[in-house]
């Protein structure tokens, strides 16, 4: 068996709307993310870790922005295609681990139904996922609540 490790990392900014949704769950939030799909960085993070791990690329080769198929798609949908991708290489995904950078909101609440989101998606148990989330105590576009920022990565094996 061959293994490999891929990382991943998506930022989005903030923009009016009350739609905003993390690893799959919509959390209640009084703004949203800008993005032609549905914004969710942590699970785009989590497509450019595995696409890299695998050597498929990124995320925007495969789902451009200028197509008009995937504006406003939901990402889960976007996770499941790449795993898709993967397995057609022969590779299936070991574990996940994902850090969302925000300091609003609090992504606590939320973490373990991101989780099982998740590992549903990628056929895993939910204990091979990982969601963390930090703060930059204040600083930067995130510490100013400007947007959010996720880093993923992942070990994929081969048969």
């Amino acid at each position: 068996m061959k293994t490999r490790i891929g990382q991943g990392i998506d930022v989005h900014a903030f923009c009016d709307g009350n739609q905003l949704v993390l690893g799959g769950v919509h959390i209640p939030y009084e703004k949203a993310l800008a993005a032609h799909s549905d914004g969710d960085v942590a699970l785009h993070a989590l497509c450019d870790a595995m696409l890299g791990a695998a050597a498929l690329g990124d995320i925007g080769r495969h789902f451009p922005p200028s197509d008009p198929r995937w504006a406003g798609v939901d990402s889960r949908e976007l996770l499941r295609k790449v795993n898709v991708l993967l397995k057609q290489e022969g590779w299936s995904v070991s574990n996940a681990d994902i850090t969302l950078v925000c300091e609003q909101p609090k992504i606590t609440p939320f973490a373990k139904q991101m989780q099982a989101n998740i590992a549903v998606d990628l056929g895993l148990d939910t204990q091979d996922i990982s969601i963390k989330a930090t703060t930059t105590e204040g600083l930067g576009f995130c510490g100013r609540g400007e947007g959010i920022t996720a880093l993923a990565i992942v070990q994929i094996k081969s048969w």
